[in-house]
């Protein structure tokens, strides 16, 4: 039997609907702009069960703010929260997190980039946080990762500072491994911007492991378990690299780039940057942030289009062993309730 071109197209939709069923959105494109300073970066997303819906934390710069000279605007940053109601298709900003800190980090003008946030063995919340002691018009001052904790996401207390490789890390990614030690990874400034690991069996006392990859400078490690293997995604400046192992010890990289080239989708025609992966139902989502107006002619201008930045979102798939994702397809996506 013959089949028309407009039949053979309904059976294709048919097909892709029992794929993708209706119960899940399409995520916006973008998928979040910062509603106070416009400068949502470095996101993690993790699921709130008090109030049964996902949260994201991000670097909120302060990308709108007038007669910032230098690199200031990138300092003095909050930690801004956005809510989810619908499993991550639509985000609402909620408000910034409650983080108290010593003095010494600089007070009302501490800077805080890049948390990552996992729940304990005793079921409160950790943020690792990197922490700059003021505000500052260039990037010449020390960073440190410090620890703090929270029973309900909002507030966070102080429990110390981690003593790793240099004065200088930033960006930590952490993971529980299957042996029960909780292994973090983060970037060494001091060492040409390495990627380095430290481990801790009651996330409290921690050993620094030293350098993890070395192949080429990069941030914002991100490491997961999907599809039987660990991955690690990278911010290489030039897309996000992937590294892929079999003891999240012993790191093979992915020829190619993620999101290197540019999408054609709104707030999406620069590279991705600094990334989240939420593994959910089997499948794995790329949360990962842009600048989109550092694009052509504008590349290297420094006013409030090339400085603010937006959130996005693309599933991950499999190919050939390696990880691919088609920033420009919708992105269909119902993050499911997490248990614990």
């Amino acid at each position: 039997m013959k089949i028309s071109q407009n039949g053979i197209l309904f059976l294709l939709f048919a097909a892709f609907i029992s794929i993708y069923p209706q119960t899940q959105g399409i995520a916006n494109k973008p998928l979040y702009r910062d509603p106070i300073f416009d400068g949502a970066a470095d996101p993690v997303v993790v699921w709130n069960p008090k109030v049964k819906r996902w949260w994201m934390f991000y670097t909120n710069r302060r990308a709108n703010v007038p007669n910032l000279s230098g690199v200031a605007w990138v300092h003095g940053t909050p930690i801004g929260i956005a809510e989810s109601a619908d499993g991550g298709a639509n985000w609402q900003y909620l408000e910034n997190a409650r983080i108290k800190l010593p003095e010494t980090f600089g007070g009302k003008n501490a800077t805080l980039w890049a948390p990552d946030i996992i729940r304990g063995d005793d079921g409160r919340w950790q943020m690792f946080l990197t922490v700059v002691p003021g505000i500052f018009e260039n990037w010449q001052h020390p960073r440190s990762i410090v620890q703090l904790t929270s029973k309900n996401l909002r507030d966070w207390k102080y429990l110390q500072t981690l003593e790793l490789s240099s004065d200088r890390v930033i960006d930590a990614g952490i993971l529980k491994m299957a042996d029960g030690v909780w292994r973090l990874w983060y970037n060494n400034e001091r060492d040409r911007k390495s990627i380095y690991f430290a481990e801790s069996r009651d996330l409290k006392n921690w050993t620094d492991r030293g350098k993890a990859i070395a192949d080429k400078p990069g941030e914002g490690p991100k490491v997961f378990r999907w599809q039987e293997k660990y991955w690690m995604i990278v911010d290489h400046w030039k897309g996000l690299g992937v590294y892929r192992s079999s003891d999240a010890l012993n790191w093979t990289p992915q020829a190619d780039n993620l999101l290197f080239s540019p999408g054609n989708g709104a707030d999406d025609q620069v590279q991705g940057q600094h990334c989240d992966v939420v593994v959910s139902g089997g499948r794995a989502f790329l949360f990962y942030f842009t600048h989109p107006g550092r694009r052509g002619e504008n590349t290297n201008k420094d006013f409030t289009e090339q400085r603010r930045s937006s959130i996005q979102v693309a599933e991950l798939k499999l190919k050939d062993g390696w990880l691919t994702a088609d920033r420009d397809a919708p992105t269909f996506i119902k993050l499911l309730p997490e248990s614990k």
